[in-house]
């Protein structure tokens, strides 16, 4: 696995664009990973510059549990569900109630 030191979250927008452009794939995984690979490819930095050119080459690089680790710390999820950046970005966010309400 290459050096990453930024992940930059992809809008709602543009996660729907990558997931279009992966659609004509008619293999469930194929086009999970596909995709997975191509919002990695747009959300990795180090020092600035993106890490991959594109998602064959995030494909390339990464195994599967690595790509699974990125997506979830992108997602803002330490692995075992709860929202750690969401009282970052928004210090008004109530995660015991966002929690509380998920459940329900």
């Amino acid at each position: 696995m290459r050096d990453i030191d930024e992940l930059r979250p992809l809008t709602a927008g543009r996660l729907l664009e990558l997931w279009r452009q992966c659609r004509e794939a008619e293999d469930p995984l194929e086009r999970v990973l596909r995709c997975n690979g191509l919002i990695l490819s747009e959300c990795c930095f180090f020092q600035g510059e993106r890490v991959y050119g594109d998602g064959t080459e995030a494909l390339a690089d990464l195994t599967g549990r690595q790509m699974e680790r990125l997506l979830c710390r992108l997602a803002g999820s330490g692995g075992d569900g709860e929202d750690r950046r969401s009282e970052a970005v928004n210090p008004e966010f109530d995660a015991a109630r966002f929690a509380a309400l998920w459940r329900a």
